[in-house]
């Protein structure tokens, strides 16, 4: 049975006192254990009772009483506590349930998490019943609080006073951030200062996002409140966060694979203590969890020469006692969730077997069955609804003005240099029409875009920042029957060649989320990366370019509700057209 509000009830305390004295049956015993303590930074030897949800002893003496009790005996063994993942964005197509189960598969057993998609899209009480729901599966499922959009919106309405009040009150809620509008903080925001202040006042710590901060900015972001960053880029960015007190977290990532790099460059730098250190996926795309999750990073850190400890400590309790969960989370003591993994060898963080909360998750390198489906439907999570027309000509592009990929996340302005009256365009350049509607058919936004791909005729997609939908393309007719089949499919992404549909990826949860388990979702994303790439696109990930085209916290422009929108000026050179 799983932790209700945020304690045991006083029923369930006294039970498990009696189990200790030896007046009722653990639920499992694991015998002859050698175990990870992170209180004495050592492995020793012991004898481990669980209670169901719960670690209640763990010492040299096994139960008197055994009625019914599970007992395994771990001599072959090393058990370490569950992982924790504590910068999870569990949106990049698959969806929390589904990525939480993939997850501790693999030993992440904690995921603390992005709440935007939730934020935006689901009022307040049916978002908090929601998280409230999540946390009854065998992974523990904690929560951030947003401060703002990451981009510009129609209305502003989403962070209402109680809004903002009962999510960052909210047991489950245990930070504050990821703080993406940090400037603007800097410079006079004053209604982001007062949650950052609820935040502090709540005991809740305040995730960063400071992409090349000075030490200047990192003193200034400090002094408000700010206690860790995940955006060090470099061995010299981390040691200067460490330097002014930061916990720095260290980012291995679809779009930033950078942790050998930064573990090499620490060590260089004589990086010799780890206490402070965490790491994270930061959201990555399906794919690159085929790797693993948690356990790949620590994998990397072991083989950087890390001592075992200081890499299990870094996705352990490192950040259980960041995050004031150590009383819960990230030891194996008694008094804390039952969350195991158990290793045949110190050096492969990849677990044989895996306990989430007393039960078993994974067994002898078998999946054990469980919790297979999530009701989406009952918090109205369901397929996106299009009931409006989209036509040809629709879609005008006179805009003198075009939006230029850098890379994968990063856009400019350029002077269109060809004629856009055409309802075709040449495959001889990377110029392609470029479409943001609403969601809803009250707006949209055409401009050019250069730098996606030369050869993708049709492409539509619901998978954004907020949930519009965008259009890609060469053929402007090939566009508009890559939108219509997103509306027959309920959302997600469409590949369209003469009029032909040629890829899809549906996502019936919001037109953003698939419900499919994580191995599909895998699946279905390498195959239509697959189509893309050899359609022309070049960047590190068409996952995350369609993501940030409207995310305000990246340079050098964006395409926002607002309409093409220039982030060092906070002004829209170009606004959206109503339809």
């Amino acid at each position: 049975m799983t932790e209700r509000i945020y304690r045991w009830t006083k029923k369930r305390l006294r039970q498990q006192l009696e189990v200790v004295r030896g007046e009722q049956a653990p639920s499992l015993v694991l015998k002859n254990a050698t175990y990870l303590n992170h209180a004495r930074k050592k492995w020793l030897q012991a004898n481990i009772w669980i209670a169901q949800d719960r670690i209640v002893y763990v010492g040299d003496d096994l139960p008197n009483t055994l009625d019914g009790t599970e007992i395994v005996d771990c001599s072959d063994q090393y058990i370490v506590p569950g992982y924790i993942e504590h910068h999870a964005h569990p949106f990049q197509l698959y969806n929390p349930h589904s990525f939480a189960k993939y997850a501790a598969s693999r030993g992440t057993t904690t995921l603390i998490n992005d709440n935007m998609m939730f934020f935006l899209n689901l009022e307040k009480k049916k978002a908090l019943s929601l998280i409230e729901a999540l946390d009854e599966l065998p992974t523990s499922m904690y929560w951030w609080c947003r401060y703002d959009a990451q981009t510009e919106l129609k209305s502003e309405e989403a962070f209402s006073n109680s809004k903002m009040k009962a999510w960052l009150e909210h047991h489950l809620v245990i930070q504050g951030g990821e703080l993406t509008s940090w400037p603007k903080v800097l410079t006079g925001d004053d209604a982001t200062l007062h949650w950052m202040q609820e935040t502090t006042r709540l005991r809740k710590p305040i995730e960063g996002h400071l992409p090349g901060a000075s030490e200047k900015t990192l003193s200034q972001m400090a002094l408000l409140g700010v206690t860790c960053d995940h955006e060090a880029m470099t061995g010299e960015e981390v040691v200067r966060r460490l330097n002014l007190g930061y916990t720095t977290s260290l980012r291995h990532s679809s779009i930033r694979p950078d942790l050998p790099k930064l573990l090499k460059e620490m060590q260089e730098l004589g990086v010799d203590v780890f206490d402070r250190c965490i790491m994270t996926t930061d959201g990555s795309t399906p794919t690159f969890y085929e790797d693993g999750v948690m356990d790949h990073l620590i994998k990397i850190a072991l083989d950087a020469g890390i001592e075992p400890i200081d890499a299990y400590a870094m996705a352990t309790y490192n950040v259980a006692k960041y995050y004031n969960l150590d009383h819960k989370l990230g030891m194996i003591a008694p008094g804390r969730v039952a969350h195991l993994n158990f290793l045949n060898d110190i050096n492969d963080p990849k677990p044989t077997s895996v306990i989430a909360k007393g039960q078993w998750v994974v067994r002898d390198g078998r999946q054990c069955e469980g919790y297979e489906s999530f009701p989406w439907e009952d918090y109205g999570i369901e397929p996106l609804k299009i009931d409006w027309e989209l036509e040809e000509d629709d879609l005008h592009f006179s805009m003198p003005m075009g939006i230029e990929m850098v890379n994968a996340v990063i856009l400019k302005p350029y002077q269109i240099p060809i004629e856009c009256t055409d309802r075709t365009l040449s495959q001889d350049h990377d110029e392609s029409f470029f479409v943001m509607l609403d969601k809803n058919g009250k707006w949209l936004i055409t401009s050019m875009l250069k730098g996606f791909a030369n050869r993708i005729s049709g492409f539509a997609s619901s998978f954004s920042n907020t949930g519009d939908i965008v259009l890609i393309g060469k053929n402007i007719s090939d566009m508009v029957r890559a939108f219509n089949a997103l509306k027959e499919q309920g959302g997600g992404m469409a590949l369209v060649e003469d009029g032909e549909v040629i890829g899809s990826i549906p996502l019936n949860l919001f037109g953003m989320l698939s419900n499919k388990n994580m191995n599909e979702v895998i699946k279905e994303e390498k195959e239509f990366v697959g189509m893309l790439r050899e359609r022309g696109y070049k960047h590190e990930d068409p996952i995350y370019s369609l993501l940030f085209f409207s995310s305000t916290h990246l340079p050098y422009i964006r395409v926002t509700q607002s309409g093409i929108y220039d982030v060092h000026k906070k002004t829209v050179l170009f606004p959206s057209i109503m339809r």
